[in-house]
């Protein structure tokens, strides 16, 4: 299985409010640790390691454009 990079959210600007949302209230160490658990969550729920290498060099290549 190879990386989606492709657009896939029905509603992208629904799911940032509800985001953005989510760390409402909390100081930069909340937040660092909210996002922290959302990536390891999301990554147990993806599964595949070859897929989650992908993930992490396009989020380590997106920094340096």
């Amino acid at each position: 299985m190879d990386l989606n990079l492709t657009p896939n959210l029905p509603d992208p600007d629904g799911f940032y409010d509800e985001l953005l949302a989510a760390h409402e209230g909390l100081d930069k160490a909340e937040s660092d640790a909210l996002n922290a658990r959302l990536i390891l969550i999301l990554s147990n729920h993806i599964g595949d390691r070859a897929v989650l290498r992908q993930a992490l060099k396009a989020a380590r290549d997106s920094l340096q454009r």
